[in-house]
């Protein structure tokens, strides 16, 4: 479990092709620190630790998982928002995330707004009814709230959300450009309220 609040930002120093896909991260974490099995969110999806060394660690990605994710369109020198798991205690500063990726947003579009910048992205409208103004979502792993929300003539739900300097710095929303996508992970509660209205819209209640 985690926060949405991105420790670290490192790199893909490797990508050996297995049986599964072995991605070996660059970080500036303390990885003597680091136990083999520890879970860390790599752009909001949880991935095992397998492997490590100083300065690097190394996690295996499913096809399943490549296959709702954009892990398997990294390449070497790919910008990764790492967060290592939650503790008990820890200070909850975003909202929780599962690291568990529910599919991809497309950016359609970024602009500066003030000192920060406006995003607009796009979803499926399968993923659309997850969102919701002023709710939760976490994008490539950073918890965010959304501004406001819209349905487009294709199905598709727009929404946009604001990325204030202090995020641009300590992720890669900096490099992140129209066109891009990213994973995305509605809040735990919208699944549950649209699990639970879907129930009783069949029911007839």
């Amino acid at each position: 479990m985690f926060t949405g609040i991105i420790t670290d930002v490192g790199r893909v120093a490797a990508i050996e092709r297995r049986r599964d896909l072995r991605l070996t991260i660059q970080t500036a974490y303390d990885t003597a620190a680091i136990a083999i099995g520890a879970s860390i969110a790599h752009n909001g999806c949880c991935l095992t630790v397998v492997e490590k060394g100083d300065g690097w660690f190394a996690v295996d990605v499913s096809a399943e998982t490549l296959s709702k994710t954009t892990l398997g369109e990294w390449e070497v020198g790919t910008p990764v928002n790492l967060e290592q798991s939650l503790k008990l205690g820890d200070e909850l500063g975003g909202h929780l995330v599962y690291g568990h990726v529910d599919g991809l947003a497309t950016i359609l579009d970024r602009q500066p707004q003030g000192d920060s910048v406006r995003f607009t992205f796009e979803v499926p409208g399968s993923l659309g009814r997850f969102v919701a103004p002023k709710g939760s979502v976490a994008l490539d792993g950073v918890s965010l709230t959304v501004n406001e929300v819209g349905d487009g003539p294709d199905g598709r739900t727009w929404f946009g959300v604001n990325i204030i300097p202090h995020t641009q710095s300590c992720t890669n929303f900096q490099s992140l450009s129209p066109g891009r996508r990213v994973n995305f992970e509605a809040d735990m509660l919208a699944r549950y309220v649209a699990r639970l209205t879907a129930g009783r819209a069949g029911t007839g209640a």
